[in-house]
């Protein structure tokens, strides 16, 4: 039996109506988005781990005064919000100290500013990440090392660290985690980061519900895979005691 001029099939009327409903995804740069928010991530990781092994240092050390400045640090940066950070470092060292950190333009500038703001208060937690993996090593070990006339850098450089950082995967990996989802304030200062290509859309957009499931899954696309592979690592790489 033939169908009568001009109806239309389901299947054409099911591929009309998904062109309608993700035509408008052509018009923006999520994948750019989401590039922007894992170079913010990984320069951020790199940097809080650096600082935060520094400050982890400082914290078991011998001197006094290195000692306080980081419990000092810690305690005063992981109780203040990282969106009062983020703005500090645009509105604070950029537009009022005009520290661009040798970038040339604003968005340039507001990016580097940007990480620069999430490594100040990530190190805090990688920090104390590190400091719960330095007290699973034995005493015993420290002090042996110290006996055969090893400095306290090198006994924390060649016999704590490297135990402590296999300890303390599992913390470190929450941490990462913690960041990558933490990224998203950085438009607050106006980074072209995944959220705030997402305000723009819903602000533009009539479809919300797709919108916000579209940026959910990117997420969880950044951060499941990292978590279940850094998992597998702190099993492989765990101190047998």
């Amino acid at each position: 039996m033939r169908r009568p001029p001009g109806r239309r099939t389901g299947a054409s009327l099911y591929a009309e109506a998904r062109e309608i409903v993700f035509d408008f995804l052509s018009d923006y740069d999520i994948l750019g988005a989401f590039w922007t928010t894992v170079q913010l991530a990984l320069l951020s990781a790199v940097g809080s781990l650096i600082w935060g092994t520094l400050l982890a240092a400082m914290r078991v050390g011998p001197v006094p005064l290195m000692r306080g400045f980081g419990t000092a640090y810690v305690n005063i940066v992981r109780n203040i919000p990282l969106t009062v950070i983020i703005l500090f470092t645009s509105l604070g060292l950029y537009q009022t100290l005009n520290i661009t950190l040798g970038a040339d333009r604003s968005e340039t500038a507001n990016f580097r500013l940007a990480v620069l703001g999430l490594i100040v208060y990530t190190s805090a937690f990688v920090c104390e990440a590190l400091r719960s993996g330095i007290n699973t090593v034995p005493v015993g070990q420290a002090e042996a090392a110290r006996a055969i006339g090893l400095s306290f850098s090198q006994v924390l450089r060649l016999i704590v660290l490297p135990q402590a950082f296999r300890s303390a995967v599992g913390p470190l990996t929450n941490v990462l985690i913690a960041l990558t989802k933490n990224t998203t304030v950085a438009a607050a200062i106006g980074v072209a980061e995944a959220a705030l290509l997402m305000k723009e859309m819903i602000e533009n957009e009539a479809q919300l519900l797709l919108i916000s499931a579209i940026f959910a899954f990117g997420f969880v696309v950044l951060t499941l895979p990292t978590g279940l592979f850094l998992g597998w690592v702190g099993k492989k790489v765990a101190v047998k005691r």
